[in-house]
């Protein structure tokens, strides 16, 4: 039987284009194992899979002083010594990583077993965790056309994102019934990515009562960060976290403002939903979301507004530009040729297998 290895761990964004994997690797006859932290949210993500999941040891590399990176390079020794035993027990035909820090043991420990390793690399410049790896893979994926002069030579492969099929299958009759909207007005998706933004949260509420004149409000808000003031406002729900309903919300959007995380934007252009992308900020990120974000704008998929220059006034005139404007944004996704990264990363995986 053929056998691989899932890794990726850290948040959301490195678990859910491996899910999105899932019902092809196994339509192929995988047999698929997941090696990743041993409480990070990987492990519940993948939980009602019922796919075996090995936990290691994980360290982080931080950009910040913390007694931690001090004692973290011992937590990756000890998650390189955990791969390498489960590497040679399990006897994987290939492993894919999805990146995140947790994935930088699992990668090198296939190279030292001689199996062959696909990275993904999500965001415009890659991430240091699949820096690292970079050396140990056979091949690295990855959404941007910017990003491969950043790759290693002769490995790397245009593929775009893994999206979850059910995204593009959602209902709109049952969203509306879900959230207790009508059907004659437009909807505003909000999603602040899986840990919640406070910036975009307080630029949607501080904004409320003009928006649901002309809109109804989704709002993906984030854990613990419900506004119980605003509960029983008519035309507008929160919730901390979609997860079965997420692709009738899809649906039911008219146009979404989201945060510009490489996965959730290839979201959007899947679903071609016109949408206002404001990135996360330099000073709380390496700045990847803003390359991520110019880059979909460039290409037409998405306007774009700084967390530095968001108020009540900005997000208006936007919200409104971008609802008027759907029409162009809407072509201009479909016409992308970015849609098949499914078939195009299982055939690489076939691929390194046969030629291992």
């Amino acid at each position: 039987m053929k056998r691989i290895i899932l890794t990726g761990g850290g948040t959301a964004g490195h678990v859910t284009p491996n899910i999105a994997l899932l019902p092809k690797l196994k339509e192929l006859g995988y047999d698929i194992h997941y090696i990743g932290s041993y409480n990070g949210i990987e492990k519940e993500l993948i939980e009602p899979f019922n796919i075996p999941y090995y936990g290691i040891s994980s360290g982080k590399l931080r950009r910040y002083f913390s007694w931690q990176n001090f004692t973290d390079p011992f937590r990756v020794l000890k998650g390189l010594s955990e791969t390498n035993k489960l590497v040679r027990q399990l006897k994987p035909d290939v492993i894919f990583s999805k990146g995140g820090f947790v994935s930088v043991p699992v990668v090198m420990a296939g190279k030292r077993n001689k199996v062959p390793v696909i990275i993904h690399e999500s965001d415009m410049t890659p991430g240091l965790a699949n820096k690292l790896a970079f050396p140990s893979a056979t091949k690295v994926c990855c959404n941007f056309v910017e990003t491969l002069k950043q790759l290693p030579e002769g490995k790397a492969v245009l593929t775009g994102s893994p999206i979850r099929q059910e995204l593009l299958s959602g209902n709109k009759i049952a969203a509306l019934d879900f959230c207790g909207f009508t059907a004659g007005k437009p909807v505003i998706l909000v999603i602040g990515g899986s840990l919640g933004s406070v910036a975009v949260n307080n630029a949607v509420r501080g904004a409320l009562p003009e928006l649901l004149k002309t809109f109804q409000v989704i709002h993906l808000c984030g854990k613990g960060k419900l506004d119980q003031s605003l509960v029983g406002t008519e035309g507008y729900v929160q919730f901390e976290y979609i997860k079965d309903e997420l692709c009738d919300i899809f649906a039911l959007a008219d146009i979404v403002i989201s945060r510009a995380g490489a996965n959730a934007i290839c979201e959007l252009l899947a679903l071609c939903k016109p949408n206002l992308l404001i990135p996360l900020s330099k000073n709380a990120s390496r700045g990847d979301q803003i390359l991520n974000a110019r880059s979909f704008e460039r290409q037409g998929f998405s306007m774009v507004l700084e967390e530095e220059e968001t108020t009540k006034d900005s997000l208006l005139e936007a919200v409104h530009k971008l609802y008027d404007n759907r029409a162009t944004y809407m072509d201009a996704m479909r016409n992308s040729g970015q849609h098949d990264a499914i078939n195009t990363i299982t055939g690489l995986i076939e691929e390194v297998r046969l030629n291992k």
